[in-house]
């Protein structure tokens, strides 16, 4: 059991290809049984051990990426937030440049796996199980299945959740959190390790402004107040609006070939 978040992420993930279904699958056999109560000082311990061996192997991870000039974007977010759709947005418009693969990570389904498919770029579907969120040791096996090429770009689609998937690395280049304009503008308060963690912020469905109580300048302002250095993004996947700025970016960060 991962006793940082009380999941089961330690387990053995499930790995699918587009189509290959759904069943019900967990990532862990183990007895979930949490520990809170008197012994505080032996679960900070578990939590530094588990943070320490997913740590390495995330810089393993990172080693073999930068090794071979892959830039990869670990994209978190809570559920419903628009990840996949703004990967079917985006990739589009960069896999004539780049070649482009995709991690994507669910507890259940290859429903998201199977979107990406349709893409026409490689993908495999992570299912947790109980888990909530990707750890190195999932990547890390999953990038085995990948036919990855030199100076391209990976794109990890992380469980939805905006806890648990911040604390643990990846082996990553930058974490783009995605957030929209149906969740509240005090988000980056209400969940503050994940939006300092980030790299980028990318606001979502920005075309709904006008029929929801959110103010995007006071949760960009937030998001500021957590992290000085974000990126921050407005845009709609939906209408495209401002997805044109959000790739113009990252464009500048890929790998040469």
């Amino acid at each position: 059991m991962c006793d940082t978040c009380g999941c089961g992420s330690d387990g053995e993930a499930v790995l699918r290809k587009p189509g290959e279904g759904g069943g019900h699958c967990h990532a862990s056999d183990h007895d979930h049984h949490h520990h809170h109560g008197a012994s505080g000082t032996r679960k900070v311990e578990m939590e530094q051990d588990v943070l320490h061996e997913n740590n390495l192997l995330a810089e393993r991870n990172r080693g073999f990426f930068e090794a071979k000039r892959i830039l990869t974007l670990n994209f978190l977010s809570s559920p419903g937030s628009g990840k996949t759709a703004l990967l079917e947005k985006t990739i589009p418009l960069l896999k004539e440049m780049v070649p482009v693969a995709v991690i994507e990570g669910d507890q259940q389904t290859t429903s998201d796996a199977d979107r990406i498919d349709a893409l026409g770029v490689p993908v495999i579907q992570v299912n947790t199980g109980t888990g909530c969120h990707l750890d190195a040791r999932m990547i890390n096996r999953a990038v085995r299945e990948l036919p990855l090429q030199d100076c391209s770009l990976l794109c990890i689609e992380n469980v939805g959740n905006l806890v648990c998937p911040a604390m643990f690395d990846l082996g990553e280049a930058m974490k783009i959190v995605v957030i929209s304009v149906t969740e509240g503008d005090d988000k980056p308060l209400k969940y503050p390790y994940m939006f300092h963690e980030a790299d980028v912020c990318i606001l979502n469905k920005t075309d709904l402004l006008p029929y929801v109580d959110f103010d995007a300048s006071k949760c960009r302002e937030n998001a500021m107040r957590v992290s000085h250095g974000l990126e921050w993004f407005e845009l709609s996947v939906k209408t495209g609006e401002g997805v044109e700025e959000w790739v113009a970016w990252l464009e500048k960060r890929l790998p040469e070939r």
